[in-house]
């Protein structure tokens, strides 16, 4: 079937097949909203634990977003455009937090950064301790979420092509200005959806951030921490606090998904 705005052929198979997986996504959310306490709603996600945890969750949920862009865009950048000797390794070290266990990286940064690690013994001797600190959490975040930046600027970097790029450098612009001036600006979409997915992936990071930061109220806990602790004295509050981090996350991905739709090309119409 072909349809003014695209081609929508698609067997009626699918579709049941897409409703099952659907309905997997779908009915543990309507189990836990079953489950919530809404007469104490609001005082279960409004306790001083609860709060200092949201908003720990989100001061370092923001500060990985920042340190994945300062790292990431460079790491996209020479992944995307750049061709050397072990490019196809490096794309997959970055990438290796995607498919990699969480406790295993906050393992990793505990070796690398704790008291005994490979760097934490220096950092020690100069009186910076990054383990089991907010610090921490913000490496643990950035860790299991730079690769979500990476991925998308690249795609975008790949799909953009560097054609204008070329036109710019034979203009006489200079390899910085090129990149000020034609390269992020055309793939600023892909950034803005690459950090987001990469807030909302520290916002719900678990793993690396309890075995390298610890769980310290104030300091280390951050909401998910919280939830896990609430599951085992009181479980309403659990469930409410999830629910919190639920419609955080789907406002996230919406907007990612709001910008990648606003972004893409208008088709053209006969």
């Amino acid at each position: 079937m072909i349809k003014r705005s695209g081609y929508y052929g698609i067997p009626r198979w699918i579709y049941v097949i897409a409703a099952v997986g659907g309905l997997l996504m779908v009915l543990p959310l309507v189990a836990m909203l079953l489950r919530v306490n809404w007469p104490q709603f609001i005082p279960l996600i409004t306790s001083d634990s609860s709060i200092a945890a949201l908003g720990l969750s989100l001061r370092t949920s923001a500060a990985s977003t920042v340190l994945c862009i300062v790292l990431g865009v460079p790491l996209a950048l020479v992944l995307a455009r750049g061709e050397f000797p072990g490019q196809r390794l490096l794309r997959s070290f970055v990438l290796l937090p995607l498919v990699l266990p969480p406790v295993v990286g906050g393992l990793a940064l505990l070796y690398t950064f704790g008291r005994q690690g490979l760097l934490g013994k220096s950092l020690e001797l100069a009186g910076i301790q990054i383990a089991f600190s907010t610090a921490a959490v913000v490496l643990a975040q950035t860790f299991v979420a730079l690769p979500f930046l990476v991925v998308s600027l690249e795609g975008a970097l790949r799909s953009a092509g560097s054609r204008y790029e070329a036109v710019a450098a034979t203009l006489g612009a200079r390899p910085t200005t090129v990149l000020r001036r034609v390269t992020l600006p055309l793939v600023l979409p892909g950034l803005a959806s690459g950090a987001v997915l990469s807030f909302a992936r520290s916002l719900g990071e678990f793993g690396a951030t309890l075995t390298f930061a610890g769980s310290l109220e104030g300091i280390t806990r951050t909401l998910p921490l919280e939830i896990y602790l609430q599951r085992e004295t009181d479980a309403d509050a659990a469930v409410a606090l999830s629910l919190v981090l639920v419609v955080v996350a789907v406002a996230v991905v919406g907007l990612s998904y709001g910008r990648r739709r606003s972004s893409a090309p208008a088709e053209v119409q006969p």
